[in-house]
């Protein structure tokens, strides 16, 4: 049974047979749209547009008006058995269809987090052979197109720009040529079959780092993967930092905008040249970033997003011409940016939403975004509630003794055993600093071993006489009247020790406390506890490298069984990839700001008690 208060005012429940899966959807939205949220396949091949006629449903129970595109592809009997096109039909009332069985086997793709997504990607091309202009047939050559590409059950329209190049595109292939469509937009005419190249880009814009995947349209593969720095860094290592600059100077904004455009195009030449394939094969790019970083690529002001009451310009999805935005692709290839569901909570939540299917299943789970901002969704099918925690720094390195962000030489990984202390290390270089993981490590061996309580107390080796062995104790020590453990001693490191003091716990606990508290406002705001919670999903690249029992114990996340919680990697870059595949999952993704629900924690009565409640660490004995 679902909770009322579970059902948003104006949802309609769809149910679609034989599956029987069931869904609530707002009043408006299409069948076609509709079924695409649950995962249920309906034939298309325009993608829900109205134009190909393939996406028919039999209305068993509601409402089903005829529209014009039933008349024009469906027969009348059909029509008088319920028969309609499911992109054409919209919700009003609860409904159950009946789904056809696909004719042939859709080809899909498998992505990082066990989903599987039906290949439909935005991009189609069609190979044509038109018939060529005669006494008797003095069609117009875009006209001559269009209705090639009607029968083939494509709509299509045509930019200035394209039109200009049809004269000479027709007549020196002989007419038989391939249209590129991104959607409905006419973005190419090829000579001959070139139906077999087919490419794109998706791109996970983070503020420290761009990850760019080079994808084969037509297999769903990756052709090939890279990553580096954002340039925007030399401005600031943070989204206000960023913000910042374009305050305080001129050019500011554009500088921003330039180098986003710059780190981007680097990366596609990088692609490019290490996959064979040249940049006018690739017709269209996706990006998921945070709202910040968005409006740094797009070149609009990010201001108001860092003051109350933190309203962007834009935060809907945004389907545009690459060129405009500085991106090298094909010259009228398209990009798609994601849509936010706050100032805080971004298009790389939305997509890593998307990657995880969280707001869509019927498990209830907690998806939390480790980082500078901590970004936190919980729920499932029938209610899904997001928030963002202003954790700072610290699990960036930063504001830490020893910190250091998370590259070579940086201690990922630490474990205190009865007598000596074991440390892992990114690329197993010597010891340089403490990053983020390395960070929630060490205070969990710290608390686990007893060197520290539950308040965050780091103990002296005064204290612990006789309970523990010398070389822990000889660790254990003071540097200007503040209490430190050595992790690494000058002779491990090859110059100066590594510490990790009082002052950085205090760090770690200010910043794991801002997400816990988060966490626990929306299992409030839900009325669930840890018990209800089927899983914890640990995402972005930090995620993937915390050890579950660490977030645990330190109460980072809640206190659930090992089994329950899961690292999903990159989700931010597989929503980004399954959104350039997909372009029913897109739609997925463009509905997901008004199916999630946002918590803004500011001025919440309640925040500071349960901040102050989470600082500390859970008793390890409470722990399942």
């Amino acid at each position: 049974m679902e909770p009322a208060a579970a059902v948003k005012a104006g949802n309609v429940k769809v149910t679609f047979l034989p599956k029987e899966t069931s869904t609530r959807v707002p009043a408006g939205t299409t069948l076609f749209h509709a079924a695409a949220w649950t995962g249920q396949p309906i034939e298309s091949t325009c993608g829900g547009r109205g134009t190909c006629g393939k996406c028919r449903v039999q209305v068993i129970e509601g409402s089903a008006p005829v529209g014009p595109a039933d008349l024009q592809h469906l027969a009348q009997e059909d029509i008088a058995c319920g028969w309609r096109l499911s992109c054409q039909l919209e919700v009003r009332d609860e409904m159950v269809v009946q789904v056809p069985r696909l004719l042939s086997t859709p080809k899909t793709a498998m992505f990082g987090v066990g989903r599987q997504v039906l290949l439909d990607p935005n991009v189609h091309k069609v190979h044509l052979h038109l018939a060529e202009p005669t006494l008797h047939d003095q069609r117009p050559d875009l006209l001559r197109l269009r209705e090639a590409l009607r029968q083939e059950g494509f709509a299509m329209r045509a930019d200035l720009a394209v039109v200009r190049t049809l004269p000479k595109a027709l007549r020196d292939a002989g007419f038989e040529v391939t249209a590129v469509l991104c959607g409905e937009d006419l973005v190419a005419v090829e000579p001959g079959d070139t139906t077999g190249a087919c490419f794109g880009i998706a791109f996970d814009l983070g503020t420290t780092t761009i990850v760019g995947t080079l994808m084969d349209l037509n297999s769903g593969e990756a052709r090939g993967v890279v990553s580096t720095l954002n340039a925007q860094a030399i401005h600031g290592g943070d989204v206000l930092s960023r913000i910042s600059h374009t305050m305080g100077k001129k050019e500011g904004l554009h500088e921003m905008q330039h180098f986003a455009a710059f780190t981007i195009n680097g990366l596609i030449e990088r692609l490019t040249s290490e996959s064979g394939v040249p940049p006018e094969q690739i017709y269209e790019i996706t990006v998921a970033g945070n709202l910040t970083m968005m409006h740094l690529l797009l070149g609009i002001d990010p201001e108001p997003i860092a003051v109350t009451p933190f309203a962007p310009a834009v935060a809907h999805g945004m389907d545009l011409r690459a060129r405009d935005i500085g991106i090298t692709i094909h010259p009228e290839g398209r990009a798609f940016l994601f849509p936010a569901i706050g100032a805080y909570v971004g298009g790389d939540i939305v997509a890593g939403l998307l990657a995880t299917a969280l707001p869509r299943g019927n498990k209830l789970r907690l998806f939390v975004d480790v980082g500078t901002n901590g970004e936190i969704a919980l729920g499932s099918e029938p209610r899904t509630l997001a928030t963002a925690a202003p954790a700072g720094p610290a699990f960036e390195g930063a504001e830490i003794s020893c910190g250091m962000r998370a590259t070579t030489g940086a201690i990922e990984g630490v474990q205190i055993t009865e007598n000596t202390v074991v440390l892992q290390t990114i690329d197993d270089a010597p010891p340089a600093g403490l990053c983020g993981s390395g960070l929630i490590d060490a205070v969990a061996q710290l608390y686990r071993r007893g060197l520290m309580d539950a308040t965050g107390r780091m103990r002296s080796a005064e204290e612990l006489a006789g309970r523990i062995p010398g070389s822990l104790a000889s660790r254990l020590v003071g540097v200007e009247g503040v209490r430190a453990f050595v992790l690494a001693t000058e002779e491990e490191t090859g110059g100066r020790r590594i510490l990790f003091s009082q002052k950085d716990v205090r760090q770690l606990q200010f910043a794991k406390g801002s997400i816990a508290s988060g966490i626990r406002i929306l299992m409030k705001e839900m009325g669930v506890t840890p018990d209800d919670l089927q899983e914890v999903l640990l995402a972005g690249a930090f995620g993937s490298y915390i050890h579950p029992d660490a977030a645990r114990m330190i109460g980072l996340v809640p206190a659930v069984p090992l089994s329950r919680i899961r690292a999903v990697g990159n989700a931010a870059g597989e929503g980004a990839k399954i959104a350039l595949l997909s372009y029913r999952e897109r739609e997925a993704a463009e509905v997901m700001p008004s199916r999630v629900e946002y918590i803004e924690l500011s001025g919440r009565a309640d925040f500071n008690d349960i901040f102050m409640g989470v600082l500390g660490f859970p008793p390890l004995d409470s722990l399942p």
